[in-house]
């Protein structure tokens, strides 16, 4: 058995820290100060956010919105584009499942990883 005290735990600002990560799953907590906020981004896996302190919005790419604070659990499905916008001061605990999810950079094959560069290489030619 492992645990955390996610109040408790020290973490700066924008830079996540990685609480636990298995093939199973990844458990990152991340301090947003106040009106900041993961901009419009997607994840390869199924996506948790609870709301360890403060106020969050989170919006998705169809326009759903909700607010919530401590206590507030957000699923967001595999490739769903979001964002998450502090209000006051948050912590929020992400979980992801699995990790890495399908299409993910760490879940390709050295070879998936150098066809990606090639294909990015050609788009940015002029």
């Amino acid at each position: 058995m492992r645990s955390w005290d996610v109040k408790g735990i020290e973490v700066k600002p924008q830079v996540p820290e990685i609480l636990s990560s298995t093939d199973e799953g990844r458990a990152i907590a991340i301090d947003l100060p106040a009106a900041e906020s993961l901009q419009d981004h997607e994840v390869h896996e199924r996506a948790w956010l609870v709301v360890i302190e403060g106020e969050i919005e989170v919006k998705n790419a169809a326009g759903d919105r909700v607010v919530g604070e401590p206590g507030l659990l957000v699923e967001l499905a595999p490739q769903e584009r979001h964002e998450v916008r502090a209000l006051s001061d948050a912590r929020i605990l992400l979980l992801l499942t699995p990790w890495p999810g399908s299409g993910h950079p760490g879940a390709m094959t050295i070879e998936q990883k150098a066809d990606v560069r090639r294909r990015a290489a050609e788009r940015a030619k002029p």
